[in-house]
């Protein structure tokens, strides 16, 4: 169907033990549109009850990762406060339904993780990007918070300094060797061969036991996220209060003309 973005392959690697998950909207930018992380979100429930995979690859386009959350995505202008903080739901499920998967998940990352992007990529166990790729944390030029639950993600990978650092400075791009020394991803790699080498690394993970490796996961991640449903409960509120102000609209709009934003605290 003209709105199936998400493909799932099974049966790769030791034992077969390995999928690939690919994320493709058809254009280049591969933004997260509702329909998008939904897809998303549905991709990574279907391993709940899945066995035989130890390892998901997620992987964007060939281009990119994604761009981010899609702005062109029709909003109803009329929609309630209710409405609206349920439709920004939407990406944190994906989120949580990404980092609560049993599976070891990696990220293959070429081009660039933006926004939205880079939220679902930090959702993820690992995280591998070519060279030129970069990541960028837009949401605070654009006059909202960074929300999708993932301040405490890159919280845990970063540490406090970087992680405020790449979320209030939002015009600043991330470049790979600069992610990689920040913590934010494992392994930077030749353009074009992350999700080559995002499947050997999946292979010696495969290759282990896979009930121990399971329960491991489990128990690192319930230690290091233990606060993150604490930290980050008002994120679709903060979202949809952000987007009523003025700032918002000026940062949008400059984002849409291309030029610098003139905030004014309102």
């Amino acid at each position: 169907m003209a709105d199936d973005f998400v493909s799932i392959e099974k049966g790769l690697g030791p034992n077969g033990r390995v999928a690939v998950v690919r994320f493709d909207r058809g254009i280049r930018a591969n933004p997260l549109s509702t329909a998008a992380t939904q897809q998303l979100r549905r991709a990574a429930e279907s391993f709940e009850d899945d066995l035989e995979t130890s390892v998901v690859i997620l992987t964007g386009n060939g281009a990119a990762f994604s761009a981010g959350a899609d702005l062109k995505d029709a909003r109803p202008a009329n929609a309630s406060i209710a409405e609206r903080i349920h439709r920004q739901r939407s990406g944190p499920k994906m989120c949580r339904a990404w980092e609560q998967m049993e599976q070891v998940t990696i990220a293959a990352i070429e081009g660039f993780a933006i926004g939205g992007g880079a939220a679902l990529a930090v959702s993820l166990d690992f995280r591998f990007c070519g060279r030129s790729a970069h990541f960028r944390i837009p949401e605070v030029e654009l006059g909202m918070n960074m929300s999708w639950g993932s301040i405490p993600r890159m919280l845990a990978l970063m540490g406090p300094a970087r992680t405020k650092q790449a979320v209030i400075l939002a015009a600043e791009r991330i470049g790979a060797q600069q992610a990689l020394d920040w913590g934010l991803v494992e392994e930077v790699v030749d353009d074009g061969t992350t999700l080559d080498a995002a499947m050997a690394f999946a292979a010696r993970i495969a290759a282990m036991p896979p009930l121990p490796v399971r329960m491991s996961k489990t128990t690192i991640n319930r230690v290091a996220f233990a606060l993150a449903d604490a930290a980050s409960h008002m994120d679709p509120d903060q979202n949809v209060l952000t987007a009523l102000t003025e700032d918002y609209a000026e940062g949008t709009a400059a984002f849409r003309e291309r030029r610098k934003p003139r905030f004014t605290g309102r």
